[in-house]
């Protein structure tokens, strides 16, 4: 991949003055003073706000002035993902609302018997996305590369008193492998992440936003070899205190060759993503060339 390596930005200091805001004051003091953060990203991540600004001005074509404020927006929601996320799981006081699109398709993708593969992306609020899929009557798994920073990590486990849900880390030895097929074969849900890898990684291709783009093989592949359904799910902010949830109708590639069912869910995928970016793309969370092929 051109510039993603697999890590999130921030220190262990930056989370501890927004959770003692938060305990103390509340929310809304918390997004007051998130907006100088914000601003000092806008002014100096060059290089996240160059590739920010490539997919206003020239994928979604807006002008410049309409690119350049939608810099500023996009950290200042993507701070705000992060305040959310700890509000919900440490149970802070919130008046947090929330709509649910096809909530009971993941309820019958439950009762199917084969356990399900829900496909997101970096649009939205994935944390929140997990965190409302605990109201399924099923065990959901989160599969992710475990490149957070550890001290980061220890701490909101220790500040919000859980983990997120259940975490498959992917692995290089590919133990994970082992465990998604325990959750399928246990009729679960397994949520993984369709739009980054890392470079050396295999990829597949599709369009998006009128150019073709690479994908990671890993999540298409599993589903298409252990069979199971699909539903492409993103949870996006559309006001400060309110949250919707969308999980499209269940999707079962069988009946054709592996192949050939790998690249249809990945060009329904693309277009779920290009669908929710055209809608919300102050939440666009890339912060890299997204369509640079890698080596160039």
């Amino acid at each position: 991949m051109a510039s993603w390596q697999g890590k999130s930005r921030g220190t262990t200091t930056g989370y501890k003055i927004f959770v003692w805001v938060l305990k103390r004051f509340g929310v809304k003091p918390a997004y007051f003073l998130l907006r100088f953060v914000a601003f000092y990203f806008f002014l100096f991540s060059r290089k996240g706000s160059k590739a920010i600004y490539d997919l206003y001005r020239r994928r979604l074509g807006y002008s410049w002035w309409r690119s350049t404020r939608l810099i500023y927006r996009n950290y200042y929601l993507l701070g705000q993902s992060i305040i959310d996320k700890v509000v919900l799981m440490s149970g802070i006081p919130n008046k947090f609302t929330f709509n649910f699109d096809g909530e009971q398709n993941l309820r019958d993708m439950a009762t199917l018997g084969r356990g399900g593969m829900l496909l997101s992306a970096h649009i939205g609020n994935w944390d929140i996305a997990g965190h409302l899929l605990e109201r399924l009557e099923t065990r959901i798994h989160i599969v992710l590369f475990d490149a957070e920073h550890e001290q980061i990590k220890q701490y909101l486990e220790g500040v919000t008193g859980k983990k997120q849900l259940n975490v498959i880390v992917i692995k290089n030895d590919l133990s994970h492998i082992y465990q998604i097929s325990e959750a399928f074969s246990n009729n679960e849900l397994v949520c993984m992440h369709a739009d980054r890898f890392l470079e050396g990684n295999k990829t597949l291709e599709a369009g998006l936003l009128g150019e073709k783009a690479l994908f990671p093989l890993g999540p298409f592949l599993l589903a298409a070899k252990f069979n199971v359904p699909v539903s492409f799910v993103f949870a996006v902010k559309e006001n400060p205190l309110h949250y919707h949830f969308f999980a499209s109708d269940i999707k079962d590639y069988q009946g054709t060759e592996k192949n050939r069912r790998m690249q249809i869910m990945l060009d329904e995928y693309a277009a779920r993503m290009e669908e929710k970016t055209k809608t919300y793309p102050e939440q666009w969370f890339n912060y890299y060339n997204f369509w640079q092929k890698p080596g160039k």
